[in-house]
């Protein structure tokens, strides 16, 4: 095998860049499409005639089967190729977000809601997992904060867009946006995996991979099934069985699976009914409660813009404390007639969320380094389908006792949930 000449090597860094970038923006669509439904609810609730809690099962659907779904896509993209499989999924969640437009009743909502959520699952987790395969632990939590700027930047135009969209020009037509996107995608991720094929057809992935920019210097190479996948006969229902319980017999695997699933339950429980509280309680415009519920993307944008100075500046420990508190102190306060001063109380909620979440994404991508890509699903799996129960359960709490008794338990207990990985995480650290 002949070694890389120094164009190859520009191209291929080159290439790796645009494949982040590309993405980027496949996690921009996936949040997009998590959070679009939220500001909409009202709207949703009063066309499809359906109380805003039945309603709400927009949401809920797609979280369970990101959820679910994690359970095929995690070992496929192994088997595959993450790059591979991420394109086939955009296809996929592209169609399913555009058919969204052509429901007729909740029940149809639900069910094309659903097969986009399955789809969009591939996304970010694999995007995380290409990212394990390609960066040092020492450069991953940088890299990782970059592709969080397109996921919430996602999180922040899905918010804004359903409820401008849901004033305007209605509910149907929002769910165009995130389908064009993910077309887009899908044929970006097409152009640059034909081209580190054509430049590693004749190439020794060790070789290949040594000149990454985005590994360390020191670094050992990755394998080239980030790209094309593994050889060997398709996964199985056992075989996929078998590798998710590869990763649940690391005990610290399962201590982050069981914390990433409470984070969702108790930040979502609440969360998501923030849009039409504000609507409702307060009289706050579609548009207006949706931007105001953008905020907690905004906050992660905030995160990703100052993560080297405070991964520097208060370490892993610090940003669990720091983060849940930010986040307690958000939602205690959310509720109020000015939107601006909403969207701020949103802000630092996301911003503390994100210093939680990332810290706990860093961890995910180390605890079972073998089989990334579905140790990684595992996760994504314990967020969504946290997120998916805790909005299941904030619908009849909401209906009976009100918002209030969200608000108090989501931010008390998340501040407890934080403190206590912080405990853990420390015990870890200084174990011999």
């Amino acid at each position: 095998m002949k070694a890389l000449e120094p164009e190859d090597a520009a191209t291929h860094q080159s290439t790796q860049r645009r494949t982040l970038l590309t993405l980027s923006l496949a996690a921009f669509a996936s949040q997009a499409s998590v959070r679009l439904c939220d500001p909409m609810l009202p709207q949703l609730a009063k066309e499809l005639d359906h109380a805003i809690g039945e309603v709400a099962y927009v949401i809920t659907s797609f979280s369970i089967a990101y959820g679910l779904f994690q359970l095929v896509h995690g070992p496929m993209g192994d088997y595959a190729g993450k790059l591979r499989w991420i394109r086939y999924a955009t296809i996929a969640a592209a169609i399913a977000s555009a058919a969204c437009m052509l429901a007729m009743n909740l029940p149809q909502l639900l069910a094309l809601r659903f097969i986009a959520g399955a789809a969009c699952a591939a996304l970010i987790p694999l995007s995380l997992a290409w990212i394990g395969d390609s960066v040092a632990y020492d450069h991953r939590q940088a890299v990782l904060a970059r592709l969080m700027t397109g996921s919430t930047a996602g999180a922040v135009f899905g918010q804004v867009a359903g409820g401008i969209m849901a004033d305007t020009l209605g509910w149907r037509l929002s769910f165009a946006l995130p389908a064009i996107v993910l077309a887009i995608v899908a044929v970006l991720l097409t152009l640059d995996t034909r081209r580190f094929v054509q430049l590693s057809a004749d190439l020794d992935a060790s070789t290949l991979n040594t000149s990454s920019s985005l590994r360390g210097a020191n670094d050992p190479s990755i394998s080239l099934g980030a790209y094309q996948g593994v050889n060997g006969p398709r996964p199985s229902f056992f075989a996929i069985a078998t590798q998710f319980g590869s990763v649940l017999r690391i005990s610290w695997a399962r201590i982050i699976l069981m914390v990433v699933f409470l984070e969702g339950l108790l930040v979502y429980s609440a969360f998501a009914y923030v849009p039409s509280y504000l609507h409702l309680q307060y009289h706050l415009s579609l548009w207006q409660a949706g931007l105001a519920a953008a905020g907690f993307g905004i906050g992660g944008v905030c995160y990703s813009l100052a993560a080297s100075y405070l991964i520097r500046s208060l370490g892993e420990r610090g940003l669990l404390v720091g983060g849940a508190s930010l986040f307690a102190l958000g939602m205690f306060c959310v509720g109020g007639p000015l939107w601006t001063v909403q969207l701020m109380y949103c802000t630092l909620m996301g911003l503390g969320f994100f210093m939680v979440h990332n810290t706990l994404q860093v961890q995910a991508t180390q605890m079972s380094p073998q089989a990334r890509g579905t140790g990684i699903a595992a996760f994504a799996a314990g967020l969504f389908s946290g997120q998916s129960i805790g909005v299941a359960i904030g619908s009849p709490v909401l209906t009976r006792f009100g918002f209030e008794i969200l608000q108090m338990a989501s931010a008390s207990l998340l501040l407890l949930l934080g403190a206590s990985m912080a405990y853990l995480l420390g015990r870890r650290l200084n174990q011999p």
